[in-house]
């Protein structure tokens, strides 16, 4: 790029001429305009062309010159003599091509000299005619006119023409003086009108028709047109009615388009009796293309005009409505012209075809310019260097560059270099492109080939770097460009304000804008919209309204765009009167009608205003135009003015009169609301018309609107009416059906709608549309389908990616491994490769079929092929599985994600923990939780809650709670599954009450608890004796309809059951029958089971045989209900003849009656009642218990193993109750230490956990849950024997605190929490209930242990079995607690009189005989009433003290 000049920007005029006989210099003098733009001032060099006026300067820019026009130049390969003087060619627009101008031929009066001249030697034809003597004549004044203009055209600035003239140095006659004006004129216009004033004013010649033709004929071409104007005013009458006079004034006017000074001119000759030629027609032909775009069929009506005035249009009159045409890329009228020209047998010339590949190339067929340039050459035309360019640009416009290049090269071959217009071609076509630096290269090249560039080079060049948003290098353009001499254009300014707009330079724009004023050039609409834009954007609204005034002033009106945007701005910022002017603007200068300004508006957001304009278009006959009413409703739409719109809907009802099209409207406003079911029925009240038929856009909305919602069964309603009433199916239409069918589950129609747009012709370019078909079909797992339409693709075309992609992923669903890995084979073998999908399609179908083992088979594979294994493939080995459990592989994984670089995102975190979560790995999630924190993620809800849910599963209510509050700390609103989650947390801690008011929070924010939640609260209400807030939330639930399952009756049973209200049990056994639920065996079991627990076993044997005469199968489960409703009240001997009716009935007892019979020895009093039941149970076939209980042998153990083996895979836990029955017996009757070998079996074969008690490094603890009192009676003391030895030993070492936990529920009306109590109490140990949690015993290690070490209590803590058995069972049930026999009296009397006490003083107390414990227990409430008292005068005497200083008044500062 050159150099920026920083000098000023001078635009200087030619100096005045003198004259003396000039009664006024019409010129001004010299004047320099500074021009400084953005802080840099450029300076340029003076134009040829000199200036009159601001307004003369906008309108006349320096001439472009042509050198094409040269024949001599056109066809270098013909040898032509140059003429001395060329006639200067005007260029085209800068996007254009090179384009001759027809007309300018026929607007000369002197037309055929001009021509010979031109061409620069005379025809052979005119040589015959003349003789030797004409012949040397013509010559000397060729002589003549050639040193007067080269004598004058020599002139300096400040010489005069007259000079020269008064010298009469050479003898010319008046036909002399008309070429010498001519050949003057172009190059100086100027000197010209001095010779023409000159000759005027000395009165020596009288100027003729011919000398005002020609000097008008100058003036045009100069664009002078008011000085053209005022010497044919002045001169008209003096030279009489000539047609060459009134052709060259018309061609004057033509040139600026002046359409109608051109008829008027016409008509005057036609009344003054001048009748016009050829010429005047051709000149008015191009005086109305050039005032206005060609409306349809104008260019045959201009031809018919010619005709109807007796004329037949030449090659002239043709080329200038084809060279119309191709300004105005109108390729039909220019074909229709091109058609007549040859129906009339007008042949056309090289003009012609040069204007017709101008218009193929303005639109876009390259390929038949192409064609028509061999056409020219078969004809034997010579194609010259406009027809090269013409051809250039066609490509160009089109962006092929290489076939530009090659046309470039062909004209190089030919003798034709590039020139400015080739360079200015490549340059645009580089700039549309968006590649500036090779538009740059392209304008150094120029500069390098000694072309100099021109106003059309900078102009395109300074527009393409600004769009490509490189300012500096556009300033540095135009600086070069001022550097060169070459004075910038209004379009030149244009394009580097629209540079700056475009990269956001406010400042720079304004100065450039200014800067242009400054030079004296008036900004055009281009310049004011640009300047108008930018203003706006930056919110100077002032400003952007006082440049509207001026525009507006001069006579340029902004378009809607502009329009709306100055709207918008003016009521953001409430200018309501300025709103209301423009809006008379657009009405005024703006020739709007009121149904344009409406929709102007309404994208302005001035919606008021909007229908205000749009009621007044409709009441004064305007057409309702669907586009616009659609986006005015649209509008109203987006901003939520329903009401506003519906009403507009009305008042158009009343006066529009067409009911279809508002129907349509409104449905669509509808639709675009998100009203879609009230859109559908407003289509449906408008279908039902049988005259209704709606447009392909009314249901092409309608039918998406219905997809984005879902509603796919309306959608095909709607499609199978389009069909019916025949609206064509687009193929956009097509694929919207196929979509819809196939989210319908539908492939199979889907498929067919394939095949029949492909029996009308309709393709489909893109794979989408059978992509979804096949994946729908995979969803299905209809792969075979699938695979059909894979194969008809491969037969018809080339199988792409996403199709075989879209295959394996259907094999994926079914698990169809092997033929996705079939498919795979197929793409690395034939192409196109596999793709990241492929690999995760693969792997899909392993994890499908469960094969999630040889996922690394396979990875490893696919690693050995060279393919890299992606983040998605990692991510989805990771979730299969998660969903497996399998946690180790998952952390593998993970880790082998981290160590290949991958960086987890935030779904990895999620599933990560949610997997820790769910295997209650707390330290390992917690862990994950940290590492996410650190990587910059913050926990959102989902991850709280699985720790939530994790952190209750494990009953650490304690973190549950943290955790609730890091949600609140964190401002995330709590869910349905938090809420869940906190409630069953609540209800597992036995505080139902702080469950059932989140429950309450939960509804006040619209969120639903689940059933299960409902079940938890009911469950824990009534384990807490609420059992009337337990019955409001089961009323609750059947008043909202839910449909509940035996679950939800069967848990009410057992509270009512509890609560001994059979009544309310029975009743609930109807409502049940009442709601559907058709009562099981369950549930007569539970009824039975409630009437046997309140000690009615006859009822419970009224419930059974109701049973059986009804015909139900009765199975052990109801005759276990009665044998154990007579077994708790004590009746012995009832539920062995019921043993024995069952027996007999064919029933073989199973676990659940042995457990009962069991369990109740395990109660009797006496041994005899004991041995009696298990005798019983003997008899029936199992004897194990009684030989248990009686003999002495080293194999009932195996036998107890084998026993436990059956009972393992049996439903109801039935292994553990029944060994929890017997470690109650043994326990009961003194055999512990069969017990104790009972109990370790139990935990070997897991039905124990195997850490129910465990003495490990720093963890000591046991958890006795689900244990019967005799089982965990014996796993307390093989703990305890464990911690002693432990602690004998000083390892493992122990904790800081040990827990026991214990749990707050009972085992078959025995709390194991109080039978554990009173166990531990009695031998006076550390363990104290925990004070945050119930159903907890915690004691301090280190006291603990000393205890174990100094306890006599624990001096022999070894399980033995009795001698014999005793005659008296050892324990005894008394208030839900098992407890020695011995102990009860003493627990009794300690308990009523003191309750719950310290274990070392309930041990102490225990001890003592009867009336020793009488009176220390009278001592202990003696000293605690004493206590109190004291208690209670030392607050007296406080609250005494503390009068008196308020009376004293005593203040403190």
């Amino acid at each position: 790029m050159g150099s920026t000049s920083t000098g000023a920007f001078i635009l200087t005029t030619f100096p005045p001429v003198r004259s003396d006989s000039l009664s006024s210099n019409p010129f001004k003098g010299p004047s320099v305009s500074c021009c400084s733009i953005h802080g840099r001032s450029f300076a340029a060099a003076g134009s040829s062309a000199p200036t009159t006026s601001p307004d003369q300067l906008s309108v006349s820019p320096k001439k472009f010159t042509y050198s094409r026009a040269s024949p001599s130049v056109r066809w270098p390969h013909l040898n032509l003599s140059v003429q001395t003087h060329p006639p200067p060619q005007p260029l085209p627009s800068p996007t254009g091509v090179p384009e001759e101008e027809p007309g300018n031929r026929t607007g000369d009066a002197e037309a055929s000299d001009e021509s010979q001249e031109v061409l620069g030697r005379l025809s052979r034809t005119q040589f015959k005619k003349r003789n030797k003597l004409a012949l040397k004549r013509a010559k000397d004044w060729r002589e003549r006119v050639r040193f007067m203009t080269d004598k004058i055209l020599g002139l300096k600035p400040d010489e005069f023409v007259a000079d020269v003239l008064d010298e009469r140095s050479v003898q010319l006659t008046p036909t002399d003086f008309c070429f010498v004006v001519k050949w003057i004129g172009q190059s100086n216009w100027q000197r010209a009108l001095e010779v023409y004033e000159w000759l005027n004013l000395r009165h020596w010649y009288s100027p003729n028709a011919r000398m005002l033709a020609t000097i008008l004929s100058v003036l045009g071409k100069a664009n002078q047109e008011s000085l053209a104007i005022e010497i044919f005013t002045r001169a008209e009458s003096s030279v009489g009615n000539t047609v060459q006079v009134y052709n060259a004034m018309m061609g004057v006017y033509a040139r600026n388009g002046r359409f109608t000074n051109v008829q008027h001119l016409l008509d005057v000759m036609r009344e003054r009796g001048c009748e016009p030629d050829l010429v005047s027609f051709n000149t008015l032909i191009n005086a109305r293309v050039k005032s206005n775009s060609l409306e349809p069929n104008l260019a045959i009506q201009l031809l018919n005009e010619v005709r109807a005035g007796g004329l037949r249009p030449d090659i002239i009159t043709y080329n200038t409505l084809i060279s119309a045409c191709s300004r105005e890329s109108n390729l039909d009228e220019a074909t229709k012209i091109y058609n007549d020209m040859e129906t009339h047998k007008c042949q056309p010339d090289l003009w012609t075809y040069n204007a017709m590949i101008s218009v193929y190339g303005r639109c876009g067929l390259s390929s038949r310019a192409e064609k028509l340039f061999k056409e020219l050459e078969s004809r034997g035309f010579l194609a010259d260097a406009v027809t090269y360019n013409s051809l250039l640009y066609a490509f160009a416009r089109e962006g092929k560059t290489e076939r530009v290049r090659d046309i470039c090269d062909e004209m190089v071959s030919k003798g034709f270099g590039k020139d400015e217009m080739t360079y200015n071609t490549i340059i645009h076509m580089y700039g549309k492109q968006g590649k500036s630096d090779l538009a740059l290269q392209a304008y150094e090249d120029m500069k390098s080939c000694g072309r100099k560039p021109d106003a059309v080079t900078y102009t395109v060049l300074i527009d393409s770097l600004g769009k490509s948003n490189k300012t500096k290098e556009a300033e540095n353009v135009m600086s070069e460009m001022l550097d060169s001499g070459v004075k910038p254009t209004l379009r030149t300014y244009s394009a580097l304000i629209c540079a700056y707009a475009k990269a956001g330079k406010r400042v720079e724009a304004e100065e450039t804008y200014e800067c242009m004023q400054r030079c004296g050039i008036k900004p055009d609409t281009l310049a004011y919209s640009v300047m108008l834009d930018i203003l706006l954007r930056f919110n100077e609204t002032r400003k952007a309204m006082s440049l509207y005034r001026e525009m507006v002033r001069d006579g340029y009106v902004p378009d809607s765009t502009l329009y709306e945007m100055m709207i918008r701005t003016l009521v953001r910022e409430n200018y309501p009167e300025t709103i209301d002017e423009i809006v008379r603007d657009m009405e005024g200068p703006g020739g709007m009608n009121a149904s344009i300004i409406s929709s102007v508006l309404v994208k302005g957001e001035c919606y008021d205003r909007a229908a205000v304009m749009l009621k007044q278009a409709i009441s004064n006959g305007f057409e309702l135009d669907r586009d616009d009413l659609l986006s005015i409703l649209g509008s109203y739409s987006s901003s939520m003015r329903h009401s506003e719109a519906l009403d507009l809907l009305e008042f158009l009802r009343d006066h529009a009169g067409s009911s279809q099209l508002l129907s349509e409207a409104l449905v669509i406003m509808l639709c675009k609301a998100g009203k879609v079911d009230s859109a559908v029925e407003e289509y449906n009240k408008a279908i039902g018309s049988c005259s209704f038929a709606g447009s392909s856009l009314f249901y092409e909305t309608l039918i998406q609107c219905c997809m984005e919602n879902k509603l796919f069964a309306e959608a095909s309603q709607v499609i199978s009416d389009m069909r019916f009433y025949g609206v064509g199916l687009t193929k956009h239409l097509y694929q919207k059906m196929v979509h819809i069918y196939c989210e319908m589950a539908f492939p199979e129609t889907a498929n067919y709608l394939v095949d029949e747009a492909g029996a009308r012709g309709i393709t489909f370019d893109d794979s989408s549309t059978f992509v979804t078909v096949i994946r729908e079909y995979g969803r299905l797992k209809l792969w075979q389908r699938a695979e059909s339409i894979v194969g008809n693709l491969r037969q018809r075309l080339t199988v792409n990616r996403s199709v075989w992609n879209a295959l394996i992923e259907a094999y994926a669903v079914s698990g169809c491994y092997e033929r996705a890995r079939a498919v795979f084979n197929t793409m690395m073998r034939d192409g196109p490769s596999p793709s990241v999908e492929s690999i995760n399609g693969l792997l899909q179908a392993l994890i499908t079929d469960g094969r999630l083992d040889e996922l690394y088979v396979v990875i490893q594979e696919l690693q050995e092929m060279g393919f890299k294994v992606s983040k998605s493939s990692i991510l989805l080995m990771l979730e299969a599985f998660a969903r497996a459990g399998n946690i180790l592989e998952v952390q593998k994984i993970y880790a082998g994600m981290r160590a290949a670089g991958y960086f987890p995102t935030m779904h990895i975190y999620r599933t990560m923990i949610g997997l820790l979560c769910k295997g209650k790995r707390l330290r390992d999630a917690e862990a994950m939780v940290i590492e996410m924190e650190d990587a910059g993620f913050k926990p959102d809800l989902s991850i709280l809650n699985s720790m939530l849910r994790m952190y209750a599963r494990t009953e650490d209510f304690k973190k549950t709670i943290q955790v609730y509050q890091q949600i609140q700390e964190a401002g995330l609103s709590p869910d349905e599954i938090t809420y869940n989650i906190l409630i069953i947390m609540y209800c597992r801690n036995c505080r139902p009450e702080v469950g059932l008011s989140l429950m309450h929070e939960m509804k006040g924010f619209g969120l639903d608890p689940k059933l299960d939640t409902y079940k938890s609260l009911i469950s824990a209400l009534g384990k807490q004796d609420s059992l009337e807030q337990a019955e409001e939330l089961f009323k609750e639930l059947l008043s909202k309809g839910y449909k509940l399952d035996r679950s939800f009756y069967h848990t009410m049973m057992k509270f009512y059951r509890n609560s001994g209200d059979h009544s309310k049990a029975e009743q609930l056994f109807f409502m049940m029958r009442e709601a559907g639920v058709e009562p099981t065996v369950a549930t007569m079991h539970l009824l039975m089971i409630s009437y046997g627990s309140s000690g009615q076993p006859q009822e419970a044997e009224r419930v059974f045989n109701s049973l059986s005469e009804a015909g139900a199968d009765l199975t052990t489960l109801p005759y276990s209900s009665v044998i154990d409703a007579y077994l708790r009240n004590g009746d012995y001997g009832i539920a062995i003849k019921k043993l024995g009716k069952m027996k007999a009935e064919g029933l073989q007892p199973d676990h659940r009656i042995w457990t009962l019979f069991i369990r109740a020895a395990s109660l009797c009093k006496n041994t005899s009642e004991a041995v009696n039941l298990l005798n019983a149970l003997g008899r029936a076939g199992f004897d194990l218990p009684i030989r248990l209980l009686t003999e002495k042998s080293s194999s009932f153990i195996s036998e107890v193993e084998n026993m436990l083996d059956e009972l393992q895979p049996l439903e109801d836990n039935a292994a553990l109750n029944w060994v929890n029955a017997l470690e109650d017996l043994l326990w009961a009757f003194e055999l512990r230490a069969i017990a104790s070998s009972v109990f370790q079996l139990a935990i070997k074969k897991e039905i124990y956990q195997h850490n129910v008690f465990r003495v490990a490094e720093k963890d000591w603890g046991a958890d006795f849950r689900r244990l019967s009192a005799g089982a965990s009676l014996v796993g307390l003391t093989l703990w305890l024997d464990r911690m002693q030895e432990a602690s004998l030993q000083g390892s493992p070492e122990s904790p800081k605190s040990v827990v026991l936990i214990t749990g707050t529920s009972d085992y078959n009306s025995v709390s194991l929490n109080s039978t554990l109590k009173v166990f531990l109490w009695e031998m006076g140990s550390p363990f104290l209930p925990c004070k945050t949690r119930t159903g907890l015993l915690v004691a301090k290690a280190h006291s603990l242990r000393m205890w174990l070490k100094d306890s006599p209590f624990c001096l022999d803590l070894e399980l033995r079995d009795a001698l014999s058995l005793p005659e008296v069972n050892s324990m005894q049930l008394i208030e839900g607690c098992f407890i020695r026999r011995g102990l009860v009296p003493a627990y009794k009397d300690i308990t009523d009189r003191l309750g719950m006490i310290w274990p070392k003083k309930f041990s102490r107390l225990a001890l003592l005989p009867d009336d020793k414990r009488d009176r220390a227990i009278q001592a202990d409430i003696e000293g605690s009433k004493e206590r109190l008292n004291k208690l209670k005068g030392k607050e007296h005497e406080r609250t005494k003290k503390g009068r008196k200083l308020h009376k004293g008044k005593v203040y403190r500062r």
